[in-house]
């Protein structure tokens, strides 16, 4: 049976964050309903984009110099596709993002200043259908209405591209949480990520200004493990986590207050 207490701490350094409307913990925010183990070793998790009935995840093996994505199902953690992705020494694949029939994906260099691509792929199969190159490492990514926000390397920066791959906006990130992943939800921009070692936190953002409409602190698993360290996602009032390596655990929010 999963316990649906949360650990959370917050800290003075979570504390210092700009323009908060509302600040939560996620034990406050939302009640867990499950977690699910993922039946594939995963070497180091990434990002996480979900349909409701399928996971897709991206993952890294360093020492192989290999990214890969991963579909799954969502219910039973059971694995159903798997695709290398890696083009040289650009193996580093971030958080992703679903935008109709395409799976949004940047694929980086594995440093923090190198060079990406922005990579469509068609969801079913993980082709590549389209791609564009970008100076800097991008880590996550969240896209709506034909626009692309993309974070570098702990999301000091928030870029803002066309699906055609022209840059609109490049913007300093005002807060403290290095975004690992990125999804646009109800034209707010949420980002998932790391404050410090002991402080998570999941941000709801006006895209527009990037001010903090919302934070909510993440806590720790009962590994020790931030929940908010690497994949986040969220779909029809559940937030979905998965922050550890394999053997990863997917565990599931229902929100209870928004």
């Amino acid at each position: 049976m999963v316990s649906r207490r949360v650990a959370c701490t917050v800290n003075s350094t979570a504390m210092t964050f700009l323009f908060a409307q509302v600040m939560l913990t996620l034990q406050s925010f939302a009640v867990q309903e499950a977690a699910i183990a993922l039946d594939a070793p995963l070497k180091h998790v990434q990002g996480i984009e979900t349909d409701g009935k399928r996971l897709w995840v991206s993952s890294v093996d360093k020492e192989a110099h290999t990214g890969h994505l991963h579909v799954f199902e969502l219910a039973t953690g059971r694995l159903l596709k798997t695709a290398r992705i890696a083009n040289g020494e650009m193996y580093h694949p971030g958080g992703l993002s679903i935008a109709g029939s395409s799976l949004w994906v940047p694929v980086a260099e594995y440093k923090r200043v190198g060079q990406s691509r922005i990579e469509e792929r068609d969801r079913e199969t993980l082709e590549l259908r389209s791609q564009f190159s970008v100076n800097d490492h991008i880590g996550c990514l969240a896209i709506a209405k034909g626009k692309i926000f993309g974070g570098n390397w702990d999301a000091r920066k928030i870029y803002t591209w066309t699906t055609k791959g022209e840059l609109l906006q490049e913007r300093s990130n005002p807060h403290a949480t290095h975004y690992q992943d990125m999804k646009m939800r109800g034209g707010m921009l949420i980002g998932s990520g790391v404050v410090d070692k002991e402080a998570g936190a999941i941000d709801w953002l006006f895209p527009a200004n990037l001010k903090l409409q919302k934070r909510v602190m993440a806590g720790k698993t009962d590994r020790g493990t931030l929940y908010s360290n690497e994949g986040m996602t969220e779909y029809q009032g559940r937030v979905y986590l998965l922050p550890e390596d394999g053997p990863s655990r997917l565990f599931v929010f229902r929100v209870i207050r928004r």
